[in-house]
């Protein structure tokens, strides 16, 4: 055997060497300390990380960011306004924790109590807000569930606006960055407040008690939590070019550890995945065959762009199959369903999404109508 010979030999088995083992390239997460979590790309809802992600736990003050979604939402809707006064009752006042020190009796506007909520993680505050919204807390606490169902937070219960301790006042890790998610799309004007590092009501000034806001830029939220049947959580959020992770860290031992856990969560999904984009919204990916129309096919695309959070280096390996109806007869508007696309890595499944029509199509003349309805009939 020749030498240039064995030297091809040689470069084609590296080639081959060098392919499998990048075909198998996958980094595990880190050991994370804690009860449960869950790491999720926000765009494309793909979960890169996940450990009893949908065993029911306490929340403790992660329950604020369920009354915060809900306190936004009425914002939103007009139903209150930021300027609104909101009287302080006793209950309120009373209410045990952390403390924003709103007096009993007295008029608060609805922005210093949400940043007394975000900032301060104030109970009293939490309350109050609730009872504007709600009449009671009872009241508030069914809104909450209404919207977590709206949300499918399907292994959540709450009970109160604060967090503190009840029976059967639970979440889950997965509900929790389903939530986040919500309510940073939804209303990303009222979730800058949670980036906000200190506030001061009454002459006294209060911290974030985020520390990672300070320690890592790119972190700009969400809220920490903390009693002792709880342990101590963190859901963080953090943006660095065009992508958006959210972790969500349950029953830590200490602050510290829910910090540096959270960390390692967010930088092992920066450093070991990368957002593809698919197929753009309104893009056709195919056309599928219309039946008695003015036109024989349609085409066909997803209403919004398809996104996939994938390990980084895959991106070659990436590949769709449309699956698209086959019976689809005219007249048909622009966004009707007309089949599925699948993203695969390796043959794997890894998401699909909706086809829908990109434009309207009428019927067609009454000859292609008779002659399509014949072809049917033969065919079925």
């Amino acid at each position: 055997m020749s030498s240039k010979t064995l030297t091809r030999l040689f470069a084609s088995l590296l080639a081959l060497a060098i392919s499998q083992a990048t075909a198998a390239f996958s980094i595990p997460p880190p050991d994370v300390k804690a009860e449960g979590y869950i790491l999720i790309d926000v765009q494309g809802g793909d979960v890169l990380a996940e450990k009893n992600a949908d065993k029911p736990l306490e929340p403790a003050s992660l329950t604020k960011i369920m009354t915060a979604y809900v306190v936004f939402h009425e914002l939103k809707e007009g139903n209150i306004k930021l300027q609104d006064l909101a009287t302080i009752s006793e209950a309120a006042w009373r209410t045990g924790g952390s403390k924003m020190f709103v007096e009993v009796g007295k008029q608060v506007s609805i922005e210093d109590l949400i940043m007394g909520m975000v900032i301060q993680s104030g109970n009293d505050a939490s309350l109050a807000l609730a009872e504007h919204i709600g009449g009671n807390m009872g009241t508030f606490a069914r809104l909450m569930n209404e919207h977590a169902k709206r949300l499918g937070m399907t292994n959540s219960n709450f009970l109160n606006p604060e967090g503190l301790p009840e029976p059967n006042h639970l979440t889950t890790a997965r509900d929790l960055a389903k939530l986040t998610a919500a309510m940073i799309r939804e209303f990303p004007e009222y979730y800058a407040w949670f980036a906000i590092k200190e506030f001061t009501y009454h002459g006294i000034t209060q911290p974030n008690r985020n520390n990672l806001l300070w320690k890592d830029p790119s972190v700009d939220g969400v809220k920490t939590g903390h009693t002792e049947a709880a342990g101590y959580c963190l859901v963080a959020s953090s943006k660095r070019e065009d992508t958006r992770l959210v972790s969500v860290l349950l029953g830590a031992k200490s602050i510290k550890q829910r910090e540096s856990e959270s960390q390692a969560l967010l930088n092992y999904g920066f450093n070991f995945f990368e957002n593809s984009k698919v197929l753009a919204a309104n893009q056709p990916a195919g056309k599928a065959t219309l039946w008695k129309g003015e036109k024989a096919t349609v085409d066909a695309g997803v209403a919004k762009d398809l996104l996939v959070t994938l390990p980084r280096r895959q991106k070659k390996k990436l590949e769709t199959v449309l699956k698209l109806a086959d019976h689809i007869e005219a007249p048909i508007t622009k966004g009707t369903a007309v089949g599925e696309i699948e993203v695969m890595i390796d043959g794997k499944l890894v998401k699909t999404a909706p086809l829908i029509a990109l434009e309207d199509v009428k019927e067609g003349g009454i000859f292609t109508r008779m002659a399509d309805g014949l072809i049917l009939w033969f065919k079925k």
